[in-house]
């Protein structure tokens, strides 16, 4: 039997518990059937107390914003912190058990660590490729296609770096397009915006789903219980629908509006309309890569739309530009020469000279292992083929129910069935014998993808334990007469509909944005503020549809959040030989950034007056 109203009618007033509420009359069951009352009218005591409590929630957000962004800490040194500030503000403030926050943070902790075998999956055949040559190949192969810059920033940094985020994900794109595209004689500013910009479209399905999958783990229970779905896939791609609707849009306008972008900042003539003159082929690059996008998620699932739409579209894409299909007729665009360049688009890296590139192996064989991914994620996901049950059989998995001794914390890993294992993993060991590696080259492969995981698992064990403690310090008594105080995302849900109201819609994606710039990952965003956008969409009374939209909504603004993402921005001035030019790169990237959050916005603002 689900949640109950216990018939006793009183004045409206909303009652909360930690997992859903009833508004106008009557009470809530929490998940251990008793009834957990948040009496809004006592415990808000006007809007100041609910802000107050909004603002004592946010505070361990605050924290690694100014650390992160204003003091340029590293994630490594600023989440840990963060996560200590929740810690102390849930003891204080919302009664929690030293104990339970132990738990919680096991259940982060576990969590964190399926996400970190993807990212070590993403690295490890990464680095094999680099190692065994066949990288060096696919840029080599690259810089053949055509000269004209416009088309090779859509042909790399959009293209490529969109099947390179289905792929790996995690800053994995603009860490290979953009030392390519400097390469290729770009300014190293440019590359680092037009990587950073364009890595936004894929990114809500980047590492073969993750952000969708792993992000929005936390609502699976009550996304299935809204919409009587059986099946946990069936609410992931509900989601992913409706993420594909509000990346439409931008999939078609941000090409153009980039390359108008690059044309006018880092051009000659500093013109507008010497890009938005490549405005056919933009269209073209973005019909290549949108209709797989759109046609995997509506009908597999969010696993496959980002990397299957960037290797079958960039494979069109690179045919139809050699056959000369709606390449731009006014002559072959190119920048001014280096001596005319801003002092500050460079950096200690030349650009045309970072790297000569050669084939070390046939096109074909250096791309064959991301075929092979592709071909075992469809085989491993697709029901059709009868090898998900396998994948996701329960004997595969691994972890801890009920940590401790409390009830409902809990955290389990499917091994097989993360994309780490398989196919990246799988795919890296294949690579070994088909790209002849010696002992050497293997160590360094795997040395060096170890070596790397050091700080995203620092930074990454502390974001999700405090994601974990957030979540879930609903339980708890600390309200009047042992009333339970809402969760921590639940009091900023609370304080932002009372301020934003109807207008939420248009907001939602800013605060996944927001999520991106302080994590420095869509996944982790999605992970913070999942609650917090379902809970959004119940205390402004959408149905079940409107809710998943919100959530949708969180999904693409963290994605846009990638282009001011801190983590994003350093990692790309590193391989620039950028490092200390941050903040000019961030002051370029919020204007797409603004731009795409406001067409997202009004995206969902449109669904949401459809579903209501």
């Amino acid at each position: 039997m689900g949640p109950r109203p216990c018939g006793k009618v009183t004045t409206v007033m909303r009652h909360v518990s930690c997992r859903r509420f009833w508004e106008g009359h009557g009470c809530v069951w929490c998940e251990n059937m008793r009834p957990v009352m948040f009496n809004m009218d006592t415990c808000r005591g006007g809007l100041m107390s609910i802000g107050l409590l909004a603002f004592l929630a946010f505070i361990p957000i605050l924290i690694a914003l100014i650390l992160m962004a204003g003091l340029r800490w590293p994630s490594t040194r600023a989440m840990p912190i963060a996560w200590l500030a929740g810690v102390v503000l849930a003891c204080a403030f919302w009664g929690q058990d030293p104990l339970r926050l132990v738990a919680l943070s096991i259940e982060g902790t576990i969590t964190a660590v399926g996400v970190l075998i993807i990212v070590f999956g993403a690295l490890l055949i990464y680095y094999t490729l680099q190692y065994s040559g066949a990288m060096e190949t696919i840029q080599a192969g690259m810089k053949k296609i055509s000269p004209d810059k416009r088309l090779q920033a859509i042909i790399i940094g959009f293209m490529f770096a969109a099947f390179i985020e289905g792929a790996a994900g995690f800053g994995t794109p603009a860490a290979l397009a953009a030392p390519l595209l400097l390469g290729l004689g770009f300014p190293p500013l440019c590359a680092a915006v037009i990587c950073l910009a364009f890595n936004s479209v894929p990114v809500t399905f980047g590492a073969v789903g993750t952000p969708v999958l792993q992000g929005f783990k936390s609502i699976e229970a009550v996304a299935m219980q809204a919409m009587n779905f059986s099946d946990p896939a069936m609410a992931y791609k509900t989601i992913g629908e409706y993420v594909t609707l509000m990346h439409f849009p931008m999939g078609i306008i941000l090409p153009i509006f980039m390359l108008g972008f690059m044309t006018r900042f880092f051009g000659k003539n500093k013109s507008w309309m010497e890009g938005f003159r490549a405005w056919k082929y933009c269209l073209m690059a973005s019909a290549c890569f949108l209709v797989p996008y759109l046609i995997l998620a509506w009908l597999v699932g969010p696993e496959l739309p980002s990397m299957v739409g960037g290797l079958l579209g960039l494979g069109a894409l690179v045919w139809l530009t050699q056959k000369g299909f709606c390449v731009p007729t006014d002559g072959v665009w190119d920048f001014d020469h280096k001596d005319a360049w801003d002092a500050e688009w460079t950096g200690s890296i030349e650009a045309s000279s970072a790297t000569e590139y050669k084939e070390h192996m046939s096109q074909t064989m250096a791309w064959l292992p991301y075929v092979l991914c592709g071909l075992l994620l469809v085989l491993t996901r697709v029901p059709a083929f009868h090898l998900k049950p396998i994948v996701t059989d329960p004997m595969f998995s691994v972890g801890w129910a009920n940590i401790l001794g409390y009830e409902g914390v809990t955290s389990k890993i499917a091994l097989l069935n993360l994309p780490g294992t398989i196919p990246f993993i799988l795919v890296s060991i294949i690579t070994i014998g088909l790209h002849k590696m010696n002992g050497e080259k293997i160590r360094q492969a795997w040395g060096t993808a170890l070596e790397k995981m050091t700080a995203p698992t620092i930074a990454l064990v502390a974001a999700v334990a405090l994601v974990s403690i957030l979540r879930g310090s609903g339980v708890n008594t600390a309200g009047p007469d042992g009333a339970a105080l809402p969760s921590m995302p639940m009091a900023m849900a609370l304080f932002a509909s009372d301020v934003a109201g109807s207008a939420w819609p248009m907001l939602a994606a800013f605060v996944g944005g927001l999520g991106a710039f302080i994590t420095g990952s869509c996944t982790v965003s999605d992970m913070l503020f999942a609650n917090f956008q379902w809970d959004m969409g119940g205390l402004l009374d959408y149905p079940a549809l409107g809710k998943y939209i919100i959530v949708a909504a969180q999904g693409v603004g963290g994605a846009a959040g990638n282009m001011i993402c801190i983590h994003n921005i350093v990692a790309v001035c590193a391989v620039l030989g950028m490092i200390g030019k941050e903040g000019i790169i961030l002051r370029r990237t919020i204007w797409p950034f603004v731009l795409y959050c406001l067409v997202a916005g009004t995206v969902c603002f449109y669904l949401i007056g459809r579903v209501l």
